[in-house]
């Protein structure tokens, strides 16, 4: 008969990939408006998860970064997100609606097509955008009036 693994035996996530994906998924660093406040707690010991990791805002004034492991039994995690600063309204750049360069950016490579922005935003702004009528928005940076990214690490 085998015996269980110890807890301290199993694959664990760790928290700094958890720091990372929220950091990258806001746009903003650790402890800067607009990012997470503070660091996931290193205690914590959340089962590895095969699939990649889900990210979405939670609640409406997102000011929660809802982070989950998709796995079957998988886990979630609430970040807490630092309010952005609210000095100036920045001038939007991209109006909802709006017919947009969506371009795909990695190293040495470049992909654009046309697409709708979903909503509103200024340089700099994430916001949501899609390809076609029916397909599945995705979230991109605003880079000028006109041209949203994506990014690809």
């Amino acid at each position: 008969m085998l015996a269980p693994l110890p807890v301290s035996a199993a694959p664990l996530t760790d928290p700094a990939l958890i720091d990372n994906s929220v950091a990258a998924f806001t746009g903003q660093p650790i402890g800067v408006p607009g990012g997470a406040t503070q660091p996931v707690d290193r205690r914590l010991r959340l089962a590895s998860c095969d699939a990649p990791l889900a990210l979405s805002w939670y609640g409406s004034a997102q000011t929660s970064v809802l982070v989950s492991c998709p796995d079957m039994g998988g886990w979630r995690v609430f970040v807490p997100v630092r309010e952005a600063r609210r000095d100036a309204p920045a001038a939007i750049a991209v109006a909802r609606g709006e017919g947009v360069t969506i371009a795909v950016m990695g190293d040495g490579f470049s992909v654009s097509q046309p697409g709708e922005a979903m909503d509103a935003g200024a340089v700099g702004a994430w916001i949501r955008v899609r390809t076609a009528a029916k397909a599945d928005p995705v979230r991109a940076r605003v880079v000028r009036p006109g041209l949203v990214e994506l990014p690809v690490d």
